[in-house]
């Protein structure tokens, strides 16, 4: 099975870096010419990735086209992309790997479901969980999600891809695992909002089980099975992203716990932090779904710069009491 990795960032060459394990010809998208020069000159992503050694069997190209050899694809570009870079990728009729974690904004759709409208041919799986890209392109102990509804093609994925070290469970609960990548995104703004404005490591604690009740909500709301946002995918990437300055979405959260305006920590960045584009569809979902998710209007409050940080706590923490399974 030939993969093709569509982006080149750090987590899509990590991807790429596992499915070249074993020697495997790996084919790799970017967008950035450096990146492409990169990876075919030096075997290293030096933009998002230094000081990796990369496989040799692993080939960059500018050329989006030239995906139509792969058997499989990793669709690793950011949520907000997504659509139109499945749009101008070759027809794939054969697994489709969604990596990234978002929500659209325009649409508020989940990506399998823009995957399945875009690419309607395609088996469309998901790949999620607690990663850090530097971590599994350097081999640590990493596990995962892999979400699909065709569960014996899912088993020919994960005997491609997974290693000793990358370990992927099964699922065929594509919503949960979708919902649980999204919000942690959102939440681990939060987390970071927390311990930017010194607030205590009680303070994170509760606010990642009270936002994991939020995620709760949504994913049932949604579709998605409890137990699924109970595991890796869920919980766990919640609790991995709420806890290190290695998460984007996290140090976002810091800089805007420290009072720096959302627009100022955005523009200085040259990756994504998804949560930042995830926190307004939630908010807006959640209120036309009629579900109560606090956490999240407070963060989207912040980024739209429509209420200080001292305001925003003060109206968490006067919020009247209710029984916790609420």
């Amino acid at each position: 099975m030939k993969v093709g990795v569509i982006g080149g960032g750090a987590w899509g060459t990590a991807l790429a870096q596992v499915a070249a394990a074993q020697g495997e010809p790996v084919l790799l998208w970017a967008r950035e010419a450096e990146v492409v020069t990169s990876v075919n000159s030096d075997h290293e992503n030096k933009l998002f990735l230094p000081g990796l050694r990369l496989a040799q069997s692993i080939r960059a190209t500018s050329d989006i086209g030239a995906l139509g050899a792969c058997e499989a694809l990793l669709a690793v570009t950011p949520a907000q992309h997504m659509r139109s870079v499945l749009a101008g990728a070759p027809a794939i009729r054969g697994p489709l790997i969604l990596c990234a974690k978002g929500i659209e904004e325009g649409s508020g759709s989940l990506l399998h479901s823009i995957a399945r409208e875009v690419c309607p041919h395609a088996e469309v799986m998901v790949l999620s969980g607690p990663t850090f890209a530097h971590e599994v392109a350097a081999g640590l102990p990493t596990a995962l999600t892999l979400a699909a509804t065709d569960q014996p093609l899912a088993e020919q994925v994960r005997a491609r891809l997974a290693q000793p070290a990358f370990r992927l469970y099964l699922s065929d609960d594509v919503a949960g695992a979708e919902v649980g990548g999204a919000i942690k995104n959102v939440l681990a703004i939060a987390c970071g909002v927390v311990e930017g404005r010194g607030l205590g490591q009680n303070a994170r604690a509760a606010l990642i089980a009270r936002g994991f009740a939020e995620m709760t909500r949504f994913g049932l709301a949604a579709g998605a099975r409890r137990e699924t946002l109970a595991g890796l995918c869920g919980l766990g990437d919640l609790v991995l992203t709420c806890s290190s300055t290695s998460s984007r979405n996290y140090s976002l959260g810091v800089g805007l716990g420290q009072g720096r305006p959302a627009a100022d920590l955005l523009t200085d960045r040259r990756t994504v932090a998804e949560g930042a584009f995830t926190a307004p569809v939630l908010h807006r979902l959640a209120q036309e779904r009629g579900i109560d998710m606090p956490i999240v209007a407070a963060v989207a409050t912040l980024l739209a710069g429509h209420a200080s940080v001292d305001a925003v706590l003060e109206s968490l923490l006067s919020r009247p009491p209710r029984a916790e399974a609420q």
